[in-house]
């Protein structure tokens, strides 16, 4: 993994003052709004999580969850994770993903839910073929249309997962035990051109493709199935869907 890199719990001021700073570093340049220290310090007291990733005594990455309930079971939001440029593709994310899932589990809180944009394609390998995530709800325009170019302009639809901590299929794919879907009974296709529109702004082109494939996952969940993975081919990239009773 990354030996030099550890996690552990943020409880004091200092911790929560230095995830603000990561995020003004991490989101400088897409105009979002960023969450104030006083949001940390809820998170803590009321049985969410705030974790950082320290490189020596350095933050270098954190994340925040919130805790909610479905029905009379309590569950967690992860609400925002980030990661310091220079530490970036050094499995930062989920070391902090994997003590997440820990200290949930060691307070017998067994799903941990997020959202993500169905565009951001290693997000969603991500989250799906390397943790072990579902999907099951697609919530169109979560947090409206933003000025931020990260949104690029484009309503912000997000899928929800949910991270079932103490499943076989997490299990097995956070010990690196499975492979990446080949066959599926439905399957939603990217086109492979979709880098290419994101980096040139083709926002007509996102907005259709957004468009097609929101429909495609409410049909889907509609008939009650889930996201399982994603395949990437020649041809692009496909979000891989089962029923609900295959898992």
């Amino acid at each position: 993994m990354t030996p030099d890199i550890q996690i552990r719990k943020c409880t004091t001021l200092p911790d929560f003052h230095r995830c603000v700073e990561i995020q003004r570093e991490v989101w400088r340049e897409s105009d979002l709004e960023t969450e104030p220290y006083v949001t940390f310090v809820v998170a803590h007291q009321t049985g969410g999580q705030v974790l950082g990733a320290f490189d020596g005594d350095t933050m270098v990455g954190f994340s925040m969850s919130l805790v909610g309930r479905h029905g009379s079971t309590p569950y967690l939001h992860s609400h925002m994770t980030g990661v310091l440029p220079s530490h970036r593709d050094r499995r930062v994310g989920r070391l902090l993903k994997l003590f997440q899932r820990d200290e949930a589990l060691s307070r017998d809180l067994r799903l941990v839910e997020w959202t993500f944009d169905p565009l951001e394609i290693r997000n969603a390998h991500f989250n799906f073929n390397r943790l072990g995530g579902i999907c099951r709800k697609i919530i169109p325009n979560f947090y409206g249309v933003t000025s931020s170019p990260l949104h690029r302009g484009l309503p912000t639809d997000r899928l929800l997962v949910e991270w079932q901590l103490d499943t076989r299929r997490v299990i097995a794919a956070i010990g690196d035990l499975t492979r990446d879907p080949e066959d599926a009974p439905a399957t939603i296709h990217l086109p492979p051109e979709l880098e290419d529109w994101s980096k040139t702004q083709q926002t007509d082109r996102l907005i259709e493709l957004q468009s097609r494939i929101r429909e495609e996952f409410q049909h889907w969940f509609a008939k009650q199935y889930a996201v399982t993975g994603v395949r990437l081919t020649t041809r692009g990239v496909d979000y891989c869907l089962a029923p609900w009773s295959d898992f």
